[in-house]
């Protein structure tokens, strides 16, 4: 019975950090894409702006390969995390590890929801004007196809690579250069504590596949047996 408690505890767990993390995100895309033009930035601190960019591709900015390819990619992916996810809560995995599972799922969500919605309830962003909604299926693109909205830039520190170091010595250099967003934080936050603290359950993704598969073939195998000796 405190088993079963703990196993919907987590399950709630899970469903709160996901829904939680996608809201925030959309609340903050949404405010951004709708009060701000494109490139436009607010300096909060020296360190700290709100920069408004879109994107085709994945965290902070990166491209790779075509727009729909990359979008179908996402939603394979995020049903394979999503089925994990939910195999994990059944099994009573770690807390921690749940949550750092969620998180990198809400992420995920967060930034295919772009994809698959803004292109069709947004106009098209400019540096001369905020973006609006429009009816469902008239905005700037069709489903899969819309871009991901980033806003958080935070120019550390600012310097020159040294004039030795090759291909770009004497080169301005601002860490942290990419523009990002709440669903990428999420996704680079818990992909870290993953590494940091479950390696052993990471490590144990392919190989608990495998021993099931062993284990299912040793059980055929055995039944086979005694089939044969009645």
């Amino acid at each position: 019975m405190r088993q079963g408690k703990l196993n919907i505890s987590n399950g709630w767990l899970a469903t709160g950090i996901v829904a939680s993390a996608i809201i925030i995100d959309q609340v903050i895309k949404i405010w951004v894409k709708t009060n701000m033009a494109l490139h436009e930035s607010i300096r909060v601190f020296d360190w700290f702006y709100i920069s408004f960019i879109e994107n085709n591709g994945m965290a902070y900015g990166m491209q790779i390969g075509s727009k729909l390819a990359l979008s179908l990619f996402r939603v394979v992916a995020i049903g394979l995390l999503a089925y994990y996810l939910w195999t994990q809560v059944r099994k009573q995995a770690r807390t921690g590890y749940i949550v750092c599972l969620s998180m990198v799922l809400a992420g995920a969500v967060g930034n295919l929801i772009d994809c698959m919605f803004y292109g069709m309830v947004f106009t098209a962003s400019s540096e001369a004007y905020t973006s609006y909604f429009v009816d469902f299926g008239t905005g700037y693109a069709p489903f899969l196809m819309g871009k991901v909205v980033d806003m958080f830039y935070f120019p550390l520190f600012h310097t020159t690579w040294p004039q030795w170091v090759p291909f770009v010595g004497g080169q301005d250099y601002i860490f942290f250069s990419p523009v990002f967003n709440y669903a990428d934080a999420n996704i680079t936050v818990g992909v870290i504590l993953l590494l940091l603290f479950f390696r052993k359950e990471v490590s144990q993704i392919g190989a608990k596949d495998e021993a099931g598969s062993e284990a299912d073939e040793q059980a055929e195998s055995d039944q086979s047996s005694k089939s044969s000796e009645a």
